[in-house]
């Protein structure tokens, strides 16, 4: 058995490596294999709006690894003290963003910031994303449906700044931080300058194509 390929639309997608912050280097086997091997991460707008965020681990020693295990999906706080993949998004020139928590248990959190770590407590939503996690031998994969609702209100077709994480909780309780770009000397997902992709919003043309 293998892991399944995701079913996408035919439209642009990203696909990129993140790697641990030099802070927390992975620790080895006997054999000097680290436990994460390679995590990839892939977005895109489907055409329905929203949009989608992939992260899988490969050539990996899951058992090494604490992953939490499946439980009623929902929203919950606080999934970053274990593994958990991350999606920051933000609009060019304005310092507000939207940080989203994916738990491979199926939970989530979406939290809005009005500048890096001013959190809006009173911020609230109900859209709600879709998790989807899969994982089989030295392989994982989750996927995370994110409605338009969700993310910061911006006209069809608006360039976003998006920053992909993920924190790696090993076996021996340890944690490690993974990013696309890790600008600070010490692990911070937070930083606008991490922000370093961009994924334009789905916006259909004249005749209906993007």
């Amino acid at each position: 058995m293998s892991l399944p390929t995701p079913e996408r639309p035919r439209v642009p997608t990203i696909t990129i490596g993140l790697r641990p912050h030099s802070s927390t280097a992975p620790a080895t086997s006997v054999d000097h294999t680290p436990p994460v091997g390679m995590l990839l991460a892939t977005m895109y707008a489907p055409p329905e709006g929203g949009a989608v965020f992939e992260f899988k681990l490969e050539d990996s020693r899951l058992g090494a690894l604490r992953i939490p295990p499946a439980t009623a999906p929902g929203a919950a706080d606080e999934l970053w003290k274990h593994t958990c993949f991350e999606a920051f998004v933000g609009v060019q020139g304005e310092p507000g963003y939207r940080e989203f928590n994916f738990s491979p248990s199926g939970q989530w959190a979406i939290y809005d910031f009005s500048a890096p770590r001013e959190r809006d407590t009173g911020w609230h939503t109900e859209a709600e994303p879709q998790l989807r996690f899969e994982q089989d031998g030295d392989a994982a994969w989750l996927e995370a449906r994110v409605p338009a609702a969700a993310l910061p209100a911006v006209p069809p077709g608006t360039d976003l700044e998006i920053g992909l994480a993920a924190v790696i909780e090993r076996s021996d309780g340890e944690l490690e931080y993974w990013a696309v770009s890790h600008p600070a000397p010490q692990p911070d997902f937070h930083a606008r300058n991490g922000f370093v992709l961009t994924l334009k919003t789905w916006a259909a043309d004249v005749d209906g194509k993007r």
